[in-house]
């Protein structure tokens, strides 16, 4: 037992009723109560720090209940976070699987057309020899006089359907080697 001085005890009791401090803790059990005054104190001294340690796990209580639900939601939020990245990395693939398969129909378009115009070029020029040469043969079995201007003028078509068909076929490989080009910067 700890003996307090009547003076040290008085300056408590003192404190108690002027302030509303009172001593805490598990000293209160070791303090000698010998003087009914200082008992007295002693008890509201007890009673205080029963129900300020009441007051105090309460809080302590809600703080943890509170961590708890703040650890819950952190966890659903990390989930939907997760569900989210996922849903974005999907969507990413999506649009990479479209934009690829948008270039592979473009490409397949673009083929066939210029399959088309090579085919309709040469139909064009092979149509004009046959009918140019058609009149030269005609011309030079009829004996005409014009046979020397045919014969000029097949000539000269010949010339200028090879260096147009070639034109059109270089024309048509050079897009496509632009195009290719372009897609390797990309």
């Amino acid at each position: 037992m700890i003996k307090l001085t009547e003076d040290i005890e008085q300056q408590f009791i003192d404190c108690g009723k002027t302030q509303s401090v009172y001593i805490e803790g598990n000293i209160l059990k070791l303090l000698d109560q010998s003087r009914p005054e200082f008992a007295d104190y002693v008890e509201l001294a007890k009673a205080k720090d029963a129900e300020s340690r009441k007051r105090r796990l309460e809080v302590t209580k809600q703080f943890q209940d509170q961590n708890a639900e703040l650890l819950l939601q952190q966890q659903t939020n990390e989930t939907l976070m997760n569900d989210l990245e996922q849903a974005v990395k999907k969507a990413e693939e999506a649009k990479d699987n479209a934009l690829k398969d948008l270039s592979v129909m473009q490409q397949r378009t673009q083929v066939e057309l210029i399959g088309n115009i090579v085919q309709i070029a040469l139909w064009v020029i092979v149509g004009v020899g046959i009918i140019v040469t058609g009149m030269y043969v005609y011309s030079m079995s009829t004996n005409s006089t014009e046979t020397t201007l045919i014969g000029n003028t097949w000539s000269n078509l010949f010339g200028i359907l090879l260096t147009n068909s070639f034109s059109i076929i270089g024309t048509i490989m050079g897009v496509k080697y632009a195009q290719e080009n372009s897609k390797e910067s990309k």
